[in-house]
């Protein structure tokens, strides 16, 4: 740092916090450190008594943090982001939509090994709404090499940190299956549930077929919704290992390509992804109907966001896969769903 006149300071960079006295009326931070002297802060600045001040000292290839943030930012940030301005040398993003965050994990790990900057978000498949802050970026020094910040632009190419998907609205069918509520002996309870979880994410439930323990039946009610347009097929009852649970056997026979059967997942461990085509082939097991969050939720928002989701990133799932059950639940701000991220 170097001690100039006040008067010769304008664009030089505060080095220390300054306060101001007005008696009566102010005591406290007038200039904090880091802040660009501009004309209009001269007279402030004499009437503080301040004739000459300590600035950082220019040096060619050295950048302010509010600078290197405003470069940070391009490279954080991507498709359905939006951001705070520069301030004390941090940027905060937040969605413009709601829709599932995607984060690029190998960029986010090498640019915070670079040392001086850091870059902080929520979890990859994070199902955010709009106005929600999802992450921040910012220079660690006042001053930081302007090699660490090219370096990064480098790693970083055309790829962003993170990018928002948004959900698509989807043309959704229910085929539910089950003797007992074919006849009306059991109250069917996964249609309402799903109907409000299918709601919420802004697609709507074209229909709800009932079907007994019949794998023609239930094959036959599929290629029904699939024939009739459907975008995605929710298929309820039958998921277990009991030799009359057929669910699986009639996707299969509707054209249903196996992904999974079978999730490490608690609770939803016999939850079932097939793909006829485009058309994403679930099947829910009953868990679902007694927990607020299984399965469903994580790969449910994933599907919306025309994710077409493989067996390994299903496996992955085992990390984190296990539900807290806890009394009042917060997901997703939670530890579930969260080690495949």
């Amino acid at each position: 740092m170097k001690l100039i006149p006040v008067e010769k300071a304008v664009g030089t960079v505060i080095c220390h916090d300054m306060t101001q006295i007005i008696p009566g009326e102010f005591k406290g931070r007038r200039f904090k450190k880091g802040d660009i002297i501009t004309e209009k802060d001269i007279p402030v600045l004499l009437s503080m008594g301040r004739e000459n001040i300590y600035v950082w000292e220019n040096k060619e290839g050295c950048l302010h943090e509010n600078d290197a943030a405003a470069r940070l930012e391009k490279i954080v940030g991507g498709e359905g982001l939006t951001c705070t301005p520069v301030n004390e040398g941090k940027v905060v993003f937040t969605a413009a939509y709601d829709g599932l965050l995607k984060v690029d994990r190998e960029l986010l790990l090498s640019l915070n090994l670079l040392g001086e900057v850091i870059v902080s978000t929520l979890h990859s498949n994070f199902p955010v709404r709009k106005g929600q802050h999802v992450g921040a970026t910012r220079a660690i020094p006042l001053l930081i090499d302007e090699a660490v910040i090219k370096r990064a632009e480098e790693m970083a190419g055309d790829r962003k940190v993170m990018q928002l998907r948004p959900y698509r609205k989807h043309k959704i069918a229910l085929v539910t299956t089950g003797n007992e509520i074919y006849r009306g002996l059991v109250e069917d309870k996964f249609g309402p549930l799903l109907k409000e979880k299918i709601d919420a994410y802004g697609s709507a439930l074209m229909g709800q077929t009932v079907v007994p323990d019949d794998e023609a039946l239930i094959a036959g009610a599929i290629k029904e919704y699939l024939d009739r347009g459907a975008e995605l097929i929710l298929c309820t009852g039958g998921m277990s290992v009991d030799p009359d649970d057929l669910t699986p056997l009639a996707i299969k026979k509707a054209g249903g390509e196996i992904v999974s059967y079978g999730a490490p997942v608690l609770p939803g461990s016999t939850f079932l992804l097939a793909y006829r085509g485009a058309v994403p082939l679930v099947g829910l097991p009953g868990g679902i109907i007694y927990f607020k969050t299984s399965v469903f939720d994580l790969i449910f928002p994933r599907l919306l966001a025309g994710e077409k989701i493989t067996a390994k990133e299903i496996a992955l799932y085992g990390l984190g896969g296990y539900c807290l059950g806890c009394g009042e639940c917060v997901y997703p701000a939670c530890s579930f769903g969260k080690g495949c991220a």
